[in-house]
């Protein structure tokens, strides 16, 4: 995502500082029922979910493919940050990801969100940590720490049937993979 944007700049670069880029943050976690919490989901949906920050550009990526879920999917976000309870309230856009596909029990899910912007937020989570930049600085510490989780929702769980516990990856970087088996 922002690998071409600074070498673009490196090559075009006049300034003595125009050349330096922050690396991306690179999120990912495996989707499945056995993460949901309480772990009583009987299901044999599994999935992937990525997510990659770019502290120059302000955006992030979230990339996500799931199959196998009992039912169709009725909403999809990232849930921040885990304390001592084994869930915590949505942090990102409400009720579900921009375009989630709904209704289906296997897809995938390509988007870039504007982490400047109220609207790729859930306001009560804005409202919680003072600012919109408070809410970034969150999320980015709640999946850093692995106290944020992506979680899709069914008609059969309205809970959540996967869940996938976000941390940072140093080796993943941006290859988007399906799961081991």
């Amino acid at each position: 995502m922002s690998f071409n944007r600074c070498v673009l700049m490196l090559a075009i670069a006049t300034a003595p500082t125009a050349g330096q880029c922050a690396a991306d943050q690179v999120f990912f976690g495996y989707l499945n029922g056995a993460n949901e919490a309480p772990p009583v989901v009987a299901s044999s949906g599994t999935g992937v979910a990525v997510v990659s920050y770019s502290p120059d550009t302000k955006m992030m990526r979230v990339q996500v493919s799931f199959s196998g879920l009992t039912s169709g999917t009725t909403v999809s976000h990232i849930h921040c940050c885990l304390t001592n309870l084994p869930t915590a309230g949505v942090a990102t856009t409400t009720p579900t990801f921009t375009d989630f596909p709904s209704g289906v029990t296997s897809g995938t899910y390509d988007h870039t969100f504007d982490m400047t912007m109220a609207s790729s937020y859930n306001a009560t989570f804005v409202t919680a940590q003072g600012s919109i930049a408070g809410a970034l600085q969150a999320l980015l510490a709640g999946m850093t720490s692995s106290t944020a989780y992506f979680n899709i929702h069914t008609v059969n769980y309205g809970a959540g049937e996967i869940r996938a516990n976000m941390q940072l990856d140093t080796v993943f970087a941006n290859d988007f993979e399906e799961p081991p088996a």
